[in-house]
């Protein structure tokens, strides 16, 4: 006698096939879909600017798409489309994070007329996006500078209401007084503005009075020379020990490395 068919397994079978089968059918139309993104984001992705520039970029009708001039904010833009700024075309790029520790001698540019040494030429062969220092440090200051393609944080890194914290080692041409270290936290008039450190002490660690720790979150050209200065001492030696909680430990003079995504993500955070 032949066992009777279990009439219950078969219907079930078929509703696991057709949730198999429906589970291929998304997965399959997820992966035809192309994927959007918003215009602001893909300029900001290009190193262009953050994103809030883009957008009065696109509203001033200086973005096309597909040789289409685009002012509509919150517009996507899809694989194949042709996003032109300037006469350039704009490629959404890998966004890369870098940390130099600048030696003396060379200036922060990307490109200089007199054929100077350049930091570029100490990252040029770390990736082939093109990336950019936030800020710069003068030729004859060494330190840590930081170089990205990512034009909303490089916005973010540089406005002085983020008060991103810049820590300097300053060595100078005699020892500092204790006076002249409260005239410098009381502030400093130079010919444009007040500035107040947020920290200034002599280095712990050293028994000479000429070296000196100042944080600032200024951004104003020569800022630590000009404080100095104002008070007639001349800064032999300025480093750049800390920015924006980055610091050189493991960082040889002339080295760079790529940040930890968890660097980033703190940036991204101030």
């Amino acid at each position: 006698m032949k066992p009777k068919r279990n009439n219950s397994e078969k219907p079930s079978q078929n509703k696991g096939n057709k949730r198999v089968s429906k589970k291929a059918t998304a997965e399959k139309k997820a992966a035809d879909t192309p994927v959007l993104v918003r215009l602001n984001k893909y300029i900001a992705d290009a190193g262009i600017c953050s994103r809030r520039e883009a957008d009065k970029l696109i509203e001033s009708g200086k973005i096309t798409i597909n040789n289409k001039v685009v002012t509509q904010l919150g517009t996507k833009v899809v694989p194949g489309d042709v996003v032109v700024y300037n006469n350039k075309t704009l490629r959404s790029e890998k966004l890369r994070y870098l940390l130099l520790n600048k030696p003396k001698g060379f200036i922060t540019t990307s490109d200089d007329p007199q054929n100077r040494r350049t930091v570029m030429n100490l990252v040029e062969k770390a990736c082939t996006e093109r990336i950019y220092s936030v800020g710069r440090l003068d030729r004859n200051t060494t330190g840590l500078l930081l170089f990205t393609n990512d034009g909303e944080l490089t916005t973010r890194l540089t406005h002085p209401k983020h008060g991103v914290k810049k820590l300097y080692h300053v060595v100078l041409d005699k020892p500092l007084s204790k006076n002249d270290m409260l005239r410098i936290i009381e502030g400093i008039e130079l010919e444009d503005g007040l500035i107040r450190p947020d920290k200034i002490n002599w280095v712990a660690d050293e028994m000479d009075k000429r070296h000196v720790g100042i944080e600032l979150h200024s951004g104003k050209n020569r800022i630590v020379r000009r404080i100095f200065e104002q008070l007639d001492y001349e800064v032999v030696k300025l480093d750049r020990v800390i920015f924006a909680g980055l610091t050189k430990k493991d960082l040889p003079r002339g080295k760079w490395r790529f940040l930890e995504e968890k660097e980033v993500n703190i940036l991204k955070m101030i």
